[in-house]
């Protein structure tokens, strides 16, 4: 339990924001042609960020809305690349970073099972064994073979995490995804998460629920414009940040 799996140097995400707002890829290619000039401004997502996880840990990721706290998943799950900085992750990663990614909303929820798991690296037989069970956690049997965009932003929810879920991951990452559904589904959920936990996961949060982390986590790291702003035990960060938020 001491490997470390997550492993993060020096990590900067920068952002390019256009001081106009340019509505078509037409547009900009236009003004390119033309050598018409655009103007940016640098936005720095996260700065210079480091830190290290060790296998088994779980740790919640708190912090203002822009803070950077969903970049930062990103990043540790591959989906964005920093600027500069080094990226270390050991083992096979589920990533719950938004509600639907993956999916594709004209197919059904059947369809998008294989879809995912093909998109997660596993085989359709594999996933065909899997069904039942994928379909019996989420808890959207009458809707299977509906498609996704008639499904509610719970569904959506459910669906995603059962799949992701229902092998156990090296690593789960989950944004804001247990604050959707039903009480029974998040009370399903983090009893999953927990079960994990117990067997050897690292697990990531990231919520605006404290009773969330508390209950999930056992460090927790508070981000601030794009910086770690505190980082250590859940109670002692969750705490001073419940201070910070009163203020």
């Amino acid at each position: 339990m001491n490997t470390t799996v997550i492993q993060l140097d020096n990590v900067t995400v920068r952002f390019r924001i256009p001081h106009e707002k340019i509505p078509t890829f037409q547009e900009y290619a236009i003004r390119w042609l033309k050598r018409r000039s655009i103007s940016y401004t640098d936005f720095n997502a996260l700065n210079n960020i480091s830190f290290s996880i060790k296998q088994g840990e779980t740790v919640g990721i708190i912090g203002a809305n822009g803070a950077g706290k969903s970049t930062l998943l990103k990043v540790i799950a591959r989906v964005i690349r920093p600027m500069q900085g080094r990226v270390f992750l050991k083992g096979r990663v589920a990533p719950l970073l938004e509600l639907g990614a993956g999916f594709d909303y004209e197919m059904t929820g059947r369809e998008n099972i294989f879809l995912n798991g093909a998109v997660l690296g596993f085989s359709r037989r594999d996933m065909a064994n899997r069904l039942e069970r994928i379909v019996e956690f989420a808890g959207i049997e009458e809707f299977m073979d509906a498609p996704i965009r008639t499904y509610s932003s719970g569904m959506v929810a459910r669906l995603g995490f059962a799949i992701a879920t229902d092998v156990q991951p090296d690593v789960l990452i989950i944004d804001e995804i247990l604050s959707v559904g039903d009480t029974d589904f998040q009370k399903k959920s983090a009893a999953r998460i927990l079960h994990y936990h117990k067997n050897g996961s690292t697990i990531l949060v990231v919520s605006h629920n404290p009773d969330s982390i508390r209950n999930l986590c056992s460090r927790a790291m508070w981000l601030a414009q794009g910086s770690i702003k505190m980082a250590g035990p859940v109670d002692v960060i969750m705490d001073q940040y419940s201070q910070d938020s009163m203020s």
